[in-house]
């Protein structure tokens, strides 16, 4: 039998998973007072009518809390300026999860909540992105996560445990892509994307939302310049922008050229292998020129050094690993490493594609004069001695195994 709570604090999203979760928390745990909590990451039109929702489903509140400022300069751009990517996934919903997990925690605190509670299934990375920040800020409260409890096995029976109690839904049996949407991405999976042998209906209207797909992109190319400072993005074509406003509009311009849409098979944290189709056309413009700018303000050690650590900052984002000592260092020096990543890219964006069209910076490493075939300085007859002394362990080897061998 399930423990008895006086008051819960559910993440809610107005979903098909948290719409349920307030009538199953009810009946499984001593008719609990539920309070809902919604993280604005700029969702935007999903968040309409979700205060309505969660009371007529049975909430007793609805905290829904503006963290697009945070999400953008504490989590977005930390992770762009370490270059992390996760198999080519650019981990909106990863960065996404601790930002909301986090104000979660500290409103269950504010309303003396005995649990909280989540919609993430067993099979998913969710869940240990969530309770691992939970552990973090709140380590005393119970965690409960119904997929990990509940009979329900598939979405379909979940919207049958909605239809037979009126929980209002904003989706169909027929349209039940499970989405995820915020500022940065929109994330599709489910459906006929669970085969990996079919193409993604791109085409089909309504299925992209943040953009059209490469063959439905002007048949001209739009040039845009990106300024950055120390590695933030600070203005589009010289005009200024702030983190959340430079991320909306580079959405815009990108998702008008067909950029940033990725068809993916992930290795989840829990092992299984996943399909989902992402939609990050301003993260795709945003990674295109802060990696362009880096590669004539970074000395080849310290960028060849910034691979590996790009790579594990990814593992520690996308496995919900954000609070951690590792994390925190990772961060110092991926920030001193940016304090000459400042300048402008120009790209040329053309159906899908994203074209380096130029780069200066104030802190530029690259020297024409040097690089230049044409007459300079460079005295090409150092190289000898150079290559002598680079190939001498080749060369030793060589020499011994010739005698051993004769």
């Amino acid at each position: 039998m399930a423990d008895t709570y006086k008051k819960i604090v559910l993440a809610y999203s107005g979903g098909l998973d948290t719409s349920i979760i307030i009538p199953w928390l009810k009946e499984n745990y001593g008719n609990p007072e539920v309070i809902c909590v919604a993280g604005d990451l700029g969702q935007d039109a999903e968040l309409e009518g979700l205060e309505e929702r969660a009371k007529q489903t049975g909430a007793s509140k609805l905290y829904i809390e503006n963290l697009q400022e945070e999400f953008v300069y504490d989590f977005v751009f930390p992770t762009l300026k370490a270059g992390a990517t996760y198999e080519g996934y650019l981990l909106g919903t990863s960065f996404a999860r601790p930002v909301i997990a986090k104000r979660l925690a500290e409103i269950a605190k504010k309303e003396n909540a005995d649990a909280i509670c989540h919609g993430c299934t067993g099979k998913g990375n969710d869940q240990v992105r969530f309770e691992l920040t939970v552990k973090a800020f709140a380590p005393e409260l119970k965690i409960i996560a119904p997929w990990r409890e509940w009979d329900i096995k598939s979405r379909e029976q979940e919207i049958e445990y909605a239809e037979a109690r009126n929980i209002p839904l904003k989706i169909n049996r027929e349209t039940n892509y499970s989405k995820d949407m915020n500022l940065w991405h929109l994330s599709h999976e489910g459906l006929d994307l669970e085969n990996p042998a079919n193409e993604p209906l791109y085409n089909k209207p309504g299925f992209l939302e943040l953009g059209v797909s490469p063959e439905q992109a002007p048949d001209k190319a739009e040039y845009i310049t990106l300024t950055f400072d120390k590695g933030v993005p600070v203005a589009i074509d010289g005009k200024k922008y702030d983190g959340v406003a430079i991320i909306k509009e580079l959405n815009k311009i990108g998702g008008r050229n067909g950029i940033g849409v990725f068809d993916l098979v992930e290795n989840r944290l829990v092992g299984i292998k996943s399909r989902g189709v992402y939609e990050t056309p301003g993260g795709t413009i945003l990674y295109k020129a802060h990696e362009v700018l880096e590669t004539i303000t970074l000395d080849k050690e310290t960028q060849h050094f910034k691979y590996g650590v790009a790579n594990k900052y990814a593992e520690l984002v996308y496995n919900g690993q954000w609070y951690t000592p590792l994390r925190e260092a990772l961060d110092a020096f991926v920030n001193d490493t940016q304090k000459t990543v400042t300048g402008d890219v120009k790209l040329k964006l053309y159906k899908g594609n994203i074209i380096n069209a130029g780069v200066t910076s104030p802190y530029t490493l690259y020297s024409e004069e040097v690089a230049s075939f044409g007459e300079s300085d460079y005295d090409h007859s150092d190289a000898t001695g150079f290559i002598n002394l680079f190939g001498l362990p080749l060369k030793v080897k060589a020499l011994l195994d010739q005698g051993r061998n004769a």
